[in-house]
């Protein structure tokens, strides 16, 4: 989603302005820019942008040579106002105030029409040129030419969710920042400072951050910060070393970072099992036991490919532990009148733990009495981590890609270790049953394997979706939300319209869908369900569907006129949708570059939704 870098220094930030946000293209944006103060006497704001990418905001800014020791710089994500050169961030006010802002102002409407009463003209379609206006009135008014002050009473005045970073001409050498429902870190450097919406934005420049918290105003300057909470008293908050390789991410020999992440989902599920030696409590964090013996139920939050995910690992919690285990989409739970349960475990579940609607659930979860919660989650720095009492940390490494691989299959293995976990703290795992799993954990990475062989079957297959307009995924059990996600990463990237059912479903509305057109995709493991699904496929052969199967070794399904088959290496048990989505994947993939899509930065997406 959007990201924002702001530096203040004795050098020229115009460098790490550009480096800052170019670490941050990975997730998603339509325009791009930036402001400095310039000029020989540091007494002009200049801004640049763009609506293609970083780099030609780096060629423009070499083109003009420009040299600043302020500026703060900015990817957008449109949400209010087309993706336009004029809606692009920063955005100016007077001349004299600059801002860059991630979020929703929800009230910026009332906020616009007091302001233009005051002769504030409006040129964008943006809910963020009110934040330059307020800030600037503010400044010019109450906050008597402080710009501290000017954001502290903007900021009072805001409803929705927000990181902001403001400068001022009239003040050079200073950058403040505010952030509340949207994440902004304060960079510690030896004689500048600065300030960013992910921490990754200044591994070139700093490992040592500050976490703002909800409410906090940061005053930056090159030489030292001040962070105020949001009743204006000076607080502390603790300095964090982020390791220098957050964001280094290299294509290395693959086409793109989808397909890289594709094939390094072996490495990060051997990762994520590293030093793992057997089901403990303690995986979960200090006073896991306690809150794991307690809990009687599991409630997951999640969105798009967290929430199938979770989706698995309900199915594998009530198999293995017993207990109910309620899966939610976040965006839907908190605008409903649910039955809170204060000894549920509430499971939030975010590659990025930044996940505007999955923060927002949990802390509607929590306002409603839940006091155990859980983030799984791949950023250890991130909010959600930060806000909920027991973690754990997936191993997938950084994921560029937009449509997400690698941190799917490990929040699949994450959340199959709590399973195991529940279980054993119910007397429900046998010295002999967790051997057995953790013997079929560790054997995940050769699985993996074996499924990526695959990749010419799905080149073929690729051939025949590229041409298509919409295709059916079918699954059953455990792998119905496989097939949902196997439907997700092909309309994601390929922009192919694509549905999901469960197979048994089929005559409840779908087979009016299917004919020669309709490519059908099923999801056929070794399982209990075979049999049915066997039915299910022949339903769809005899209306002229074409099919292709994900089957295994053991499923005893031959490929014929219009049936095409391809199989697993093994079937794995409960673990099976671990290994059954790869082919899926590489079949998204190799047809969206098939049909020439931006793979890495599909259209109308990001990849992390920092907004509602």
């Amino acid at each position: 989603m959007c990201g924002i870098v702001g530096a203040t220094s004795s050098r020229n930030v115009v460098p790490i302005l550009i480096d800052g946000i170019r670490r941050l293209e990975y997730r998603g944006y339509d325009s791009t820019g930036l402001a400095v103060i310039g000029g020989a006497d540091n007494a002009t704001l200049e801004r640049i942008v763009s609506t293609a990418r970083v780099a030609d905001l780096a060629m423009q800014v070499e083109t003009r040579k420009l040299f600043a020791t302020t500026g703060i710089s900015h990817t957008r994500w449109a949400t209010h106002g087309a993706p336009s050169p004029v809606n692009a961030h920063p955005h100016l006010s007077g001349g004299e105030i600059a801002v860059v802002h991630n979020g929703i102002i929800e009230n910026f409407e009332s906020l616009r029409e007091r302001l233009r009463s005051q002769g504030y003209a409006f040129t964008t379609q943006t809910d963020s040129e009110t934040i330059a206006h307020l800030v600037h009135a503010h400044w010019h008014g109450a906050g008597g030419g402080d710009l501290l002050r000017a954001v502290q009473l903007a900021v009072a005045e805001f409803q929705g969710a927000y990181a902001i970073a403001v400068i001022s001409v009239r003040e050079p050498g200073r950058v403040v920042g505010a952030c509340q429902g949207s994440p902004l870190v304060v960079g510690l450097g030896a004689d500048d400072h600065f300030l960013a919406s992910d921490a990754a934005a200044l591994v070139a420049v700093t490992q040592r951050v500050v976490y703002l918290e909800e409410g906090d105003i940061a005053d930056v300057r090159r030489d030292g910060y001040a962070i105020h909470d949001a009743q204006g008293q000076r607080v502390e908050r603790t300095v964090i070393d982020v390791p220098a390789t957050a964001a280094a991410v290299e294509l290395g020999p693959y086409r793109h970072f989808m397909q890289k992440e594709i094939f390094e989902q072996s490495r990060a599920v051997a990762d994520t099992l590293d030093s793992i030696e057997g089901i403990d409590a303690s995986l979960f964090g200090a006073g896991a036991a306690a809150v794991l013996a307690e809990v009687d139920s599991v409630l997951s939050l999640a969105c798009g490919t967290s929430y199938y995910s979770s989706l698995v690992a309900g199915q594998w919690i009530e198999t293995l532990v017993g207990i109910r285990c309620a899966v939610e989409i976040a965006s839907e739970y908190r605008y409903r009148v649910s039955v809170p349960n204060a000894k549920a475990l509430v499971v939030v579940v975010s590659q990025s733990g930044e996940t505007a609607d999955t923060l927002a659930a949990l802390k509607h979860a929590k306002s409603l009495g839940h006091v155990h919660t859980l983030a799984i989650c791949n950023v250890a720095t991130s909010s959600m981590v930060r806000q909920t009492a027991l973690t754990f940390l997936t191993r997938a490494g950084t994921e560029v890609g937009v449509a997400s691989t690698k941190a799917f299959t490990t929040q699949l293995v994450a959340q199959f270790l709590l399973a195991l976990t529940l279980a054993k703290s119910r007397g429900r795992l046998t010295a002999a049953d967790e051997a057995k799993w953790l013997r079929g954990l560790r054997h995940l990475p050769a699985a993996i394997q074996g499924a990526l062989a695959l990749e010419p079957h799905m080149i073929a297959w690729a051939r025949a979706f590229a041409i298509k307009q919409h295709a059916l995924f079918l699954g059953r059990g455990l792998h119905y939300p496989i097939a949902l996600e196997g439907a997700l990463k092909l309309k994601e990237i390929s922009y192919i319209h694509a549905e999901a059912y469960p197979a048994g479903e089929l005559k409840h509305g779908p087979l009016a869908l299917v004919d020669a057109q309709m490519p059908v995709v099923a999801i056929a493991p070794n399982d209990a369900l075979l049999e049915k699904l066997k039915s299910n496929l022949q339903e769809v052969r005899a209306r002229g569907g074409e099919l292709y199967v994900v089957a295994d070794l053991d499923s005893h399904l031959t490929g014929g006129d219009g049936i095409h088959v391809t199989r697993v290496s093994e079937y794995a048990g409960l673990l099976s949708p671990v290994v059954h989505v790869i082919p899926l994947q590489l079949l998204a993939y190799h047809t969206a570059v098939l049909r020439g899509t931006d793979v890495d930065k599909p259209r109308n997406l990001a990849k992390s939704v920092t907004v509602e």
